[in-house]
């Protein structure tokens, strides 16, 4: 059973999405701020977390990017705010998805589990054969969900993780945005620019020695993205 923490200050919406998730054998950990939320992470084992934005004492943002320094389980934002540079803000600071209030519960459960999925193959070593990709000083275990640059390890989110590892499965392939969007995200690629960019941008940080000029993640302009064949 998957231990999921809701958190939004809004009790009637933690309720709401709580049956839902019971409905498919989900149990809930319930939280109504930011810092009651840390508290729960740090005695339960959570699987997943859904977190508002705003909220008091500690909003979902600053929540979600300390949560960051310690944890890579999903996390799905929720907010009132719809601008983009909102959900933008939100996936820089480590979260998985975004959606939007109000929002249909159904869907959510479907991006639950859609979350839960990759993450669950992320931690399973046992799931796959032992396949190591590398690209110059950039390699990839796919057996141990292992990646180094220069033999240092390099800490990704499952999001980050799946679309590093379909670039360097397919070296010299260029990838659309909404290609990569598909593959990874299993659903249609509607606004789907600024969420892939920004992972994009969060992978480049953490293998590039200068992310502005790199040397694996590359970009095709008007095109997409590739890493190049070592």
């Amino acid at each position: 059973m998957y231990n999921i923490l809701v958190c939004d200050d809004d009790k009637d919406i933690v309720e709401a999405i709580e049956i839902y998730l019971q409905q498919e054998d989900y149990k809930v950990f319930k939280a109504y701020d930011g810092e009651e939320a840390l508290k729960i992470l740090e005695s339960e084992d959570i699987s997943l977390l859904i977190i508002d934005v705003m909220m008091p004492k500690l909003d979902g943002i600053r929540a979600t990017k300390k949560i960051r320094e310690t944890s890579s389980i999903p996390i799905i934002i929720l907010s009132a705010k719809t601008e983009d540079s909102d959900k933008i803000l939100g996936l820089n600071v480590g979260a998985d998805d975004y959606m939007p209030k109000p929002f249909n519960p159904l869907e959510l459960v479907a991006r639950v589990k859609s979350h839960l999925r990759r993450y669950t193959k992320l931690g399973n070593a046992a799931e796959d054969n032992k396949q190591v990709f590398t690209v110059g000083g950039l390699s990839i275990n796919d057996e141990l969900k292992e990646v180094t640059v220069d033999g240092n390890n390099i800490k990704l989110t499952p999001i980050e993780y799946n679309i590093l590892l379909l670039l360097v499965k397919n070296q010299g392939k260029v990838f659309s945005i909404n290609q990569i969007y598909e593959s990874i995200w299993n659903e249609d690629a509607i606004g789907a620019d600024n969420t892939v960019a920004v992972h994009i941008r969060h992978i480049r940080e953490k293998i590039e020695i200068n992310p502005k000029e790199p040397k694996y993640l590359k970009v095709v302009w008007g095109v997409g993205y590739k890493i190049d064949k070592g």
